[in-house]
């Protein structure tokens, strides 16, 4: 498998928060491939393959950030709140895609720099004035569109040049991809492990798709997949990765240290390119959430750095995707795997 193909594919299905269906469905078909599938309550996908002494849980959350619909003003411009971390500062002029009953093309709308107070030209207009033109009145409006509906900022993917690529959705698709190549590494090879993959919902405002499935699920050792900060001017370097210098490796009080170091190991003996993330706290990943489940569970985090994180630009580097694949497959074979003659 293609690290780019299956990115393109996973980043062409929508997926905000609480409403992943369409997302799900897409990671449900992949995953097939490797893995019995499920879906769980909440709506996450669940693959269950391999048997063996020891149970790993891979997780990476499919849902995105993006909009909800809060109402239609009488001018037919729709009124939104964010769903998940989304950024007002880089939504003025956005063109996004509507939910509705139909998916419509719409645009955040944009006060001219030449009508804007003086006192509002460096700020960014915060969500309970933002309002998104569908090019509709209120009555055709309101028969498309309902409060609760979900917008998702337009963009498509795009290979860059060398071996970055450009998408919406990248956070945390990437991880996903990253799973699902570590698992078509790992096939045809022999290893002792009972694996468990899980692509979860609701990360980006609650974190219950992986806590109730960990939960459910009850592994030995978790290691969750998502995406970190890359260096970009005005970045400060002590808190970010680098484009295509290799995964982040987390190292956190909520994160299991023996792991890490095992990770670390296997990096160095197998020429894996990686790199350290150091954070005092909690992570801001599911990783947080897994590793208090069912009496606790140890787990580990795998960052891919990502530029414009929460954008509809998203920027990764897949030489850091293929590491971070790799170091999963080969953690799993460490359990006592050796490849099939």
């Amino acid at each position: 498998m293609n690290i780019s193909e299956i990115l393109s594919k996973l980043t062409s299905a929508s997926g905000v928060s609480g409403c992943e269906s369409e997302a799900a469905a897409v990671c449900a078909e992949m995953l097939a491939q490797f893995a019995k599938v499920s879906i769980s309550p909440l709506g996450s996908v669940v693959g269950e393959a391999g048997c063996g002494d020891t149970h790993i849980l891979l997780d990476a959350h499919l849902d995105q950030i993006g909009l909800i619909v809060t109402g239609i003003d009488k001018t037919g411009f729709l009124r939104v709140a964010k769903c998940g971390g989304a950024d007002a500062r880089v939504l003025a002029g956005h063109e996004v895609t509507v939910h509705g009953r139909e998916k419509l093309f719409g645009v955040v709308c944009s006060t001219p720099p030449h009508l804007t107070k003086p006192e509002d030209k460096n700020k960014a207009v915060a969500f309970d004035k933002l309002g998104v033109d569908i090019g509709l009145s209120f009555e055709q409006a309101s028969k498309l569109v309902s409060p609760g509906d979900r917008i998702t900022l337009n963009g498509k993917f795009t290979p860059l040049l060398g071996t970055r690529v450009c998408s919406p959705a990248l956070d945390d698709r990437a991880g996903i991809a990253v799973i699902l190549r570590a698992l078509d590494i790992l096939s045809g090879k022999e290893h002792h492990c009972h694996i468990t993959a899980l692509f979860s919902v609701q990360e980006e405002v609650s974190g219950g798709g992986a806590s109730t499935s960990a939960f459910s699920s009850r592994p030995d050792e978790a290691i969750a997949v998502d995406v970190s900060f890359a260096l970009a001017p005005d970045c400060p370097p002590e808190k970010c990765g680098r484009l295509g210098e290799g995964v982040m490796i987390g190292c956190s009080p909520c994160l299991d240290s023996h792991m890490r170091t095992v990770l670390q190991e296997i990096c160095a003996s197998k020429a894996i390119p990686s790199q350290t993330e150091v954070m005092g706290g909690r992570t801001g990943t599911n990783a947080d959430d897994i590793s208090l489940c069912a009496g606790g569970i140890r787990t580990s985090l795998l960052s891919i750095p990502l530029r414009n994180m929460h954008t509809g630009a998203e920027i990764a580097d897949t030489v850091d995707l293929e590491a971070a694949a790799q170091l999963i497959a080969e953690y799993i074979l460490s359990k006592g795997g050796v490849e099939n003659a």
